[in-house]
C-alpha cells in the first residue's frame, strides 16, 4: 500500500528483457536518490503508480520486471531510458498518512487535455477512460501518476486539479503537456461505494 506521497523522482536507466523472460515482458531500471541499501529484494515500489516488485539493486539504481500484461495497459510500455518517474516506498505501520489509500493497481490511463497557469499553480484538465469516469467525484481523491490528487470538478469524462509549485517541481507533472498520458487509479472508497450503490439498485428491482 501507498499513499501517494512521491519521494523522490526518478529516472529510467535501461530498459532490457528479463533473464529467461518471455519476450514481450522488461525489465526496467530506474537511477534513485533513495538509499538502495535499505531496498531489499521483494520489496514493492510505485513507479509513476503501478506497483512493482524490485528484483535487484545497484549503487544508486533498482530493477523491477514488468509483465506485458502492465505494459499494455499503463503507460510503462511507452518508457524509453530517459523517462522521469515518480517513485514512492510502500507504506509502513506508523509512516504518516499525508495524501490517501493507494494500491498501486492502475485502473487505465487518462490524458491531459489542457494545461493552464493558475496564480503560482498549474491547472490540469484530464480525460478519463468513459468507464471509470463514474468513480471521479469533485473533492475526492485520485491517483495520477501515483500522486494523491483533489478532484476539483468533473465534467463528463473530463476533470480538473491544480498541481502546486513544489509538486511540480518533485515530479513529472511539471513537464506534462497536453496529449501525454498518466496513469490513473481511482480511490478505493469511490469503487466500493459505487459497488454497494449498484447492490442496493440490483435490490430493488428484484
Amino acid at each position: 500500500m501507498f499513499t501517494g506521497i512521491i519521494t523522490d523522482l526518478g529516472r529510467v536507466r535501461a530498459v532490457e528483457q528479463p533473464p529467461e523472460g518471455a519476450p514481450e515482458d522488461a525489465r526496467f531500471v530506474f537511477a534513485t536518490s533513495y538509499d538502495t541499501a535499505t531496498i531489499p529484494a521483494g520489496a514493492s515500489i510505485a513507479c509513476s503508480g503501478a506497483c512493482l516488485t524490485v528484483v535487484s539493486t545497484g549503487a544508486d539504481d533498482f530493477s523491477v520486471d514488468v509483465s506485458a500484461e502492465t505494459l499494455s495497459k499503463t503507460t510503462l510500455g511507452g518508457w524509453r531510458v530517459g523517462t522521469l518517474v515518480n517513485l514512492e516506498r510502500a507504506l509502513r505501520l506508523g509512516d504518516e498518512l499525508g495524501g490517501h489509500i493507494v494500491s498501486g493497481h492502475i485502473d487505465g490511463v487518462a490524458r491531459v487535455v489542457e494545461r493552464q497557469p493558475e496564480g503560482g499553480s498549474l491547472r490540469f484538465v484530464f480525460e478519463a477512460p468513459a468507464e471509470l469516469a463514474r468513480f471521479i467525484a469533485p473533492k475526492g481523491s485520485i491517483a495520477l501518476d501515483g500522486a494523491s490528487l483533489t478532484v476539483n470538478e468533473v465534467s463528463g469524462a473530463r476533470f480538473g486539479v491544480n498541481i502546486i509549485p513544489h509538486t511540480a517541481e518533485v515530479t513529472t507533472f511539471g513537464g506534462l503537456e497536453p496529449g501525454d498520458a498518466v496513469n490513473l487509479e481511482i480511490d478505493t472508497l469511490a469503487r466500493y461505494v459505487a459497488r454497494l450503490a449498484e447492490a442496493e439498485w440490483t435490490i430493488r428491482q428484484a
